[in-house]
């Protein structure tokens, strides 16, 4: 890899982990700058979700009181998400990269605008809200299909299915969200290992870029507005929408 190649690559890990610690979007940036670098999009897919993986680790280690309190629910939907993710990772890796290509602009544009409705599709802290459990059980199994597949945007679509079925505290959700996203990433991730689809140098350079630029975006989002952020991410959202469509 060029130096070029590897500022390229921390840089983005780095902003990657700082604008999911604010507002959340990370994958875009990381999963922009792996193909810009020439990955293939199937292996800048897989790539990306090695990436992201640890900051799923970190936040659901904070939220862990809140996990244990209901582990009998979480364990079910834990289940669920894995075999939806086996199949959402299978579904992948059967694609060839030209095909796969062809649907990343649509993918693309449709998590930028799940994301920047998010303000919108958040859940609100009502305990009152009444909880459906078997419609949770299967729009759990299609969420964790489509993070599998691709992933982007996948946590905030996951926090507003939650919300709308579940219900509960918004604290509780956001939980929940971060362990089952560690379910649905390890099994993607073992998927795409097994298939040799991991650019594992590109990885290298980015992991402890996103791990840097988490920390500091604890500090940042003290001191920058969440709306600024999110409007950058949307913006980065839409220019890698247009790219991939004028690409294809």
């Amino acid at each position: 890899m060029s130096i070029a190649m590897i500022g390229l690559l921390f840089a983005a890990g780095f902003f990657s982990g700082g604008v999911n610690a604010i507002a959340g979007g990370g994958t875009f940036l990381t999963f922009g700058a792996l193909t810009l670098v020439g990955l293939p999009p199937i292996a800048a897919n897989a790539t990306s979700s090695i990436v992201q993986f640890p900051g799923y680790i970190t936040s659901t280690i904070a939220y862990w009181p809140e996990i244990r309190a209901r582990l009998r629910s979480t364990f079910l939907l834990a289940a669920i998400s894995a075999i939806g993710a086996l199949a959402g990772a299978l579904l992948l890796l059967s694609l060839d990269n030209p095909s796969f290509a062809r649907m990343v602009p649509w993918l693309l544009l449709a998590a930028t605008l799940v994301f920047a409705a998010g303000p919108w599709l958040k859940p609100k802290a009502l305990n009152e809200h009444p909880s459906h459990p078997f419609a949770s059980a299967v729009s759990q199994f299609f969420m964790a299909v489509y993070g599998g597949f691709f992933g982007a945007g996948m946590g905030i679509m996951m926090l507003a299915i939650l919300g709308v079925t579940l219900g509960g505290n918004y604290h509780r959700l956001n939980a929940l969200k971060n362990l089952l996203s560690i379910v649905i990433a390890t099994v993607a991730i073992a998927v795409f290992v097994s298939g040799g689809v991991v650019v594992w140098s590109k990885a290298a350079v980015m992991i402890p870029a996103v791990a840097l630029g988490g920390y500091s975006g604890v500090w940042a989002a003290r001191r920058v507005p969440q709306s600024l952020m999110r409007a950058i991410v949307v913006a980065v959202g839409l220019g890698l929408t247009v790219y991939y469509f004028l690409k294809v």
